[in-house]
């Protein structure tokens, strides 16, 4: 398993849509982040950004993340949320939601 953190900004604007759309999520947009092997997935808000966390237990990220965006609904989801959002300043080409570096996990049960 491995957790990802991941950035982007929010237009302040849509900030309401956002929070509409994700209040009542797709059912099969939801079973398509299940079935590409993504558990735990939270999005949080503060000032502007939008925070991810989610745990990949899959073999192959890179497949599984093609596999969701050339699912037809997911692209419709993200004809809806797409417009909400906007890269961080400093996000790599390419990058929509730009990965973050773990700098500490602690597991339950671990002294």
């Amino acid at each position: 398993m491995r957790r990802y953190g991941q950035v982007i900004r929010v237009k302040p604007e849509f900030l309401e849509k956002y929070k509409e759309l994700h209040a009542n999520p797709w059912p099969e947009v939801n079973q398509m982040i299940r079935e590409c092997n993504i558990q735990n997935y939270s999005i949080y808000y503060r000032n502007g950004y939008l925070f991810s966390y989610f745990e990949y237990v899959g073999e192959d990220f890179e497949a599984d993340m093609k596999k969701m965006a050339a699912d037809p609904t997911t692209q419709r989801w993200w004809k809806e949320t797409d417009p909400c959002q906007y890269p961080i300043e400093d996000a790599r080409e390419g990058e929509w939601w730009a990965d973050m570096e773990e700098v500490y996990h602690l597991e339950r049960g671990e002294e």
